[in-house]
């Protein structure tokens, strides 16, 4: 008897350790194409309020099904507004609290020794000396953009044969760096980045996929929640807006 009661005593220390840990920093979920800028932004955020910040980055995609299996974030900023529109009409967000922080671009990248298209994307595949790296685009809102515009300059039947998908952009664009692929289509932001890879790049026209805003949640079930309505008023400020404009994004005031 004394045995169940000690370890019934213990699951409840546990559980309120665990959940005193998570209270005790916030938890973003964000997609890989962001993960430079929001480190910056987290390291002010943290400086602000002294509270720490857990960075879980992946595609979009992932991260919408770990979410709604019921993963312990408390922000989601997600690299479209899609994912984000259904977690709110499936009651899993704080009502009112999503918000589009930002807006991407595509960007074309070659390796060192390899040629870009002298217009946009027209006649890529006779450019094409190895694999063509884009994000999943049933994952990644940036590996739909790069189908998007490869379908729109009539291109996609003829790279289709030699693309590779990475799980997210970074993967893409690791692809490129390690001689996997000889161009890549990827976020803007990788040539603001310190650590890029060599090459060259080449930023694609709006017009050729949908717009890539991308939005921003605070979660339900979120452990802090606090802390997320905080990190959310952060994120929509001035100064956080000059950090994503340093890192090649548009600010939501800024967009068309």
């Amino acid at each position: 008897m004394w045995r169940r009661a000690v370890q019934a005593a213990l699951g409840i220390v546990l559980t309120a350790t665990a959940v005193a840990s998570a209270a005790a920093e916030l938890r973003v979920a964000v997609a890989t194409n962001f993960l430079a800028p929001v480190q910056v932004i987290a390291e002010a955020f943290e400086a602000e309020y002294g509270l720490p910040v857990r960075i879980s980055a992946g595609a979009t995609g992932q991260h919408y099904a770990q979410i709604v299996n019921g993963a312990p974030f408390d922000v989601f900023l997600a690299a479209d507004q899609e994912r984000p529109g259904r977690l709110e009409a499936d009651g899993l967000t704080v009502i009112g609290s999503r918000m589009t922080y930002a807006e991407g671009r595509l960007v074309l990248w070659a390796r060192p020794g390899q040629s870009l298209p002298e217009a946009g994307l027209a006649g890529l595949a006779s450019h094409l000396s190895g694999r063509l790296a884009i994000a999943n685009p049933r994952l990644a809102p940036y590996g739909l953009a790069a189908r998007q515009a490869l379908e729109a300059t009539g291109q996609w039947g003829a790279v289709e044969p030699s693309i590779i998908q990475g799980q997210n952009v970074g993967q893409a664009l690791q692809y490129l760096a390690t001689g996997n692929a000889s161009h890549a289509l990827v976020a803007a932001s990788y040539a603001h980045r310190d650590g890029r890879p060599d090459g060259e790049w080449v930023l694609l026209p709006e017009d050729l996929h949908a717009p890539i805003r991308q939005d921003a949640v605070m979660l339900e079930n979120a452990p802090n929640p606090a802390a997320a309505r905080r990190f959310l008023a952060f994120l929509d400020s001035d100064p956080t807006h000059q950090i994503m404009v340093g890192f090649g994004y548009r600010p939501p005031e800024a967009a068309p």
